[in-house]
């Protein structure tokens, strides 16, 4: 059985629509499963910690995503050393100068992306047309926090197959006896939602046509796809020859205006 949990490791990666929420809430349950581990939108990599599989193959079409977790999985170490030194040096003019900065190693450029990520307004990765990111400073001004445990973390990944890529490419290796579990970006047709409206430019709704392709056919191959996407008609039509979701309420923290914070629902598939 690849099914591991308990192991308290908790993300080191924010990440807008994190799922560290949704491994608390008593509708969402993994199965056992014999296989792989697959999850082709990594992210923050909540379940995946929770899961703490026995083998796993991850991957993120952000590139610089993707190469922290592999800094942090070869030598936590030196990436801890780096994020402290930000923490001591951390103020306004150091967030800007150090978004601007280039790093040459690959433990620097990871403590410098979750510097950022932990520091930048409301842990969002949002890069400019010349692919730089560009989020502005944010409130809160921790950088190291009290439940970090990258040695946990990287001893979490030493079993994990971690790659850039397209998540079509993942999904195509998804069979019998795995288990994948799919958290898109909640891009819907017809809507004009700010935050959509943002995901419609880094996962279109061709994309979301495309997914459900690959999940049919990943399921037609043995796979156990368990997948969140946005509750809204467009996605329930999209997937109705597939089957019904589950209806899940969460806190949402996404809006910029805490004012319009509040209760959301998310569709919860199992395929």
């Amino acid at each position: 059985m690849s099914l591991v949990e308990g192991t308290g490791v908790k993300p080191f990666i924010k990440w807008a629509g994190g799922k560290r929420w949704l491994i608390e809430n008593q509708q969402f349950e993994l199965p056992e499963f014999r296989g792989r581990y697959i999850e082709p939108f990594l992210g923050g990599g909540a379940v995946f910690f929770h899961v703490a599989p026995n083998s796993a193959v991850l991957s993120d079409a952000n590139a610089s995503l993707i190469s922290v977790y592999r800094a942090v999985r070869a030598d936590w170490r030196r990436v801890e050393a780096e994020l402290k030194k930000m923490q001591r040096l951390h103020c306004r003019d150091y967030y800007y100068a150090e978004r601007s900065r280039i790093r040459r190693t690959t433990h620097t450029q990871a403590a410098q992306f979750l510097y950022l990520n932990r520091t930048c307004w409301n842990g969002l990765y949002r890069e400019n047309l010349s692919g730089k990111f560009n989020v502005p400073i944010g409130t809160k001004t921790q950088v190291i926090m009290p439940d970090d445990n990258f040695e946990a973390s990287s001893k979490a990944l030493q079993n994990a197959e971690l790659i850039a890529c397209d998540f079509e490419d993942t999904l195509s290796i998804a069979t019998a006896g795995d288990l994948v579990f799919l958290d898109p970006p909640y891009t819907t047709a017809h809507n004009t939602n700010g935050f959509v409206k943002y995901n419609q430019k880094i996962f279109s709704w061709e994309d979301q046509i495309r997914l459900r392709d690959c999940v049919e056919a990943a399921s037609r191959r043995g796979a156990k796809i368990i997948m969140t996407n946005a509750n809204h008609k467009t996605i329930r039509d999209l997937y109705a020859s597939l089957g019904s979701p589950n209806i899940i309420s969460r806190f949402s923290v996404i809006s910029g205006s805490s004012a319009s914070r509040g209760q959301t629902t998310e569709a919860l598939y199992v395929f």
